[in-house]
């Protein structure tokens, strides 16, 4: 039986980069981080509230077809690849602490039915949500769509 979900890859430009990134700017803890071989780099970093969730940090690279790994490179170096969602608790403090730390935004603090939300990249172009959430309905969602 499927107990939980315990590891989400996200494609990144370069891994040990991205470790620093994900480590010592936005707070995560280094998970495993070993070279498997010469070319296989196994990274992952996980939040310390949630230590059972690791996020896979990984280079587009074989098996995939050539093709594919192209085109993830292609949209990572275009900064419109999707990455992962990020509840915090004070969205504007969060925005402003990250952009001190040189993080790119997209989108500042804004109010949205579900919360507050901000947009930014990782620093491999993947987008980050960070939201404040609140509670909400179907209801609520749909008169903010209006």
């Amino acid at each position: 039986m499927i107990t939980n979900v315990s590891l989400t890859s996200i494609w990144v430009k370069d891994i040990d980069e991205s470790l620093a990134f994900y480590t010592d700017v936005l707070g995560f803890d280094v998970g495993d981080n070993i070279h498997v071989a010469e070319d296989f780099h196994w990274c992952t970093v996980t939040h310390p509230k949630q230590p059972e969730l690791h996020l896979h940090l990984t280079t587009p690279s074989r098996p995939l077809s050539d093709d594919l790994i192209a085109a993830i490179n292609r949209a990572l170096d275009e900064g419109g690849m999707p990455g992962i969602g990020l509840n915090v608790d004070d969205c504007q403090s969060t925005y402003e602490e990250l952009q001190a730390k040189g993080v790119e935004f997209l989108q500042a603090p804004a109010e949205r039915p579900y919360g507050i939300e901000a947009l930014m990249r990782d620093n491999s172009g993947n987008w980050i949500v960070l939201v404040e959430p609140r509670e909400y309905t179907p209801e609520t969602i749909q008169a903010g769509l209006g």
